[in-house]
């Protein structure tokens, strides 16, 4: 059905894969950003896993793509990577800044409602656990990746300042 748990947790994922390719295009007419841009492909790629997982729940293993502890390693290398370039913040992050990095934003709560979809429907169904784990790490991804995007544009990084 098309209200099934998993219907909505892969097309959330599927929504954030198509808002992910956006800002990929976009990056790449930042030459300053064109080093993500490979990123973000890979991390399409995965999405699509995600949902074929999803889709499939525990069923029909066969000729199935699947997710690595070396997808997960790769994507929590590139987050250290890129929190060490940074300077560390002392207030939260509000969006905003410059366009690609609110689109980047956009991406980063996408990605946390997918992960939020894709525990519901693990709590109805045998879902590959790894899923919700690339799906946690890549908010963080996200969120390393707004900062950097306004750090080589050299845009505002709004802070929250109660």
């Amino acid at each position: 059905r098309k209200t099934d748990v998993r219907v909505e947790a892969y097309g959330t994922a599927d929504e954030l894969q198509a808002n992910i390719a956006y800002l990929a295009d976009k990056m790449a007419h930042e030459e300053v950003l064109t080093p993500y841009v490979e990123d973000c492909r890979r991390i399409c790629s995965k999405l699509m896993t995600v949902c074929s997982l999803l889709a499939l729940g525990s069923g029909c293993k066969e000729n199935m793509p699947t997710l690595t502890e070396g997808d997960i390693s790769w994507l929590e290398s590139r987050i250290d990577a890129l929190q060490a370039e940074l300077k560390p913040v002392e207030y939260f992050t509000i969006p905003g800044g410059c366009e690609l990095s609110s689109l980047c934003h956009i991406c980063r709560t996408v990605c946390r409602r997918a992960e939020r979809r894709a525990i519901e429907a693990a709590e109805n169904y045998e879902i590959d656990h790894s899923l919700l784990v690339l799906l946690n790490r890549l908010s963080d991804y996200l969120y390393v990746l707004c900062r950097t995007i306004a750090e080589r544009l050299d845009a505002e990084e709004v802070l929250w300042r109660p």
